[in-house]
């Protein structure tokens, strides 16, 4: 009797990431999906039951192995310098030459129609999730005198995050990682001391 092809479920993870990442959400098939893997369809579906759910794998992924970078730059001792460390941690992911150019979640998002609603509120609650903690952090600066009282947080965590979609969608349209950071650097001038 044959036996099912063993295969390690995190390499099939990060195959899937980069597959997702280049070709988005709803481009990339299941036959596309398995023939990355080398797995058969049933042994996809036993690992992963759905296409949605290998995505949401993924995305955990992605988070862990590339994005939380980013976001490590929340625990600079300035708000400037979190800031600043964020926005060109962003560029130099965007721009890997290892990885797809952009960013996964954006890649995947934006050509989503309405039969992938549930992948659009995943991505929209991460999202979410970001500028709760850049909200946070922007607030722990004003309280302790790091940014003025009279700044509106809430404005500049959007401004923030709109900065990084940015630059996830122009490195995408082939932006360099030295174009990324000549943006940065010209958005940084308009940040409040």
């Amino acid at each position: 009797m044959a036996r099912e092809r063993v295969f390690d479920i995190d390499q099939a993870t990060d195959v899937a990431m980069r597959l997702f990442w280049r070709n988005g959400y709803e481009l990339t098939s299941l036959a596309d999906l398995t023939q990355a893997m080398g797995i058969t369809p049933p042994s996809f579906y036993f690992a992963f039951k759905s296409k949605e759910g290998l995505f949401e794998r993924v995305l955990d992924h992605y988070w862990k192995t590339r994005l939380l970078y980013a976001e490590e730059a929340l625990t600079q001792p300035t708000i400037r310098g979190a800031v600043e460390m964020m926005l060109y941690r962003l560029a130099d992911l965007y721009t890997d030459p290892d990885y797809p150019a952009g960013c996964l979640a954006m890649n995947c998002a934006l050509p989503c129609a309405d039969s992938a609603v549930p992948i659009r509120q995943k991505l929209s609650t991460l999202r979410a999730g970001r500028r709760a903690r850049l909200l946070k952090r922007l607030e722990q600066a004003q309280a302790a005198g790091d940014l003025r009282a009279d700044e509106d947080v809430d404005a500049l965590s959007r401004f923030v995050l709109a900065m990084g979609w940015g630059l996830a969608v122009d490195a995408q349209s082939g932006a360099s990682r030295d174009d990324l950071y000549r943006t940065v650097s010209t958005a940084l001038r308009g940040w409040p001391n």
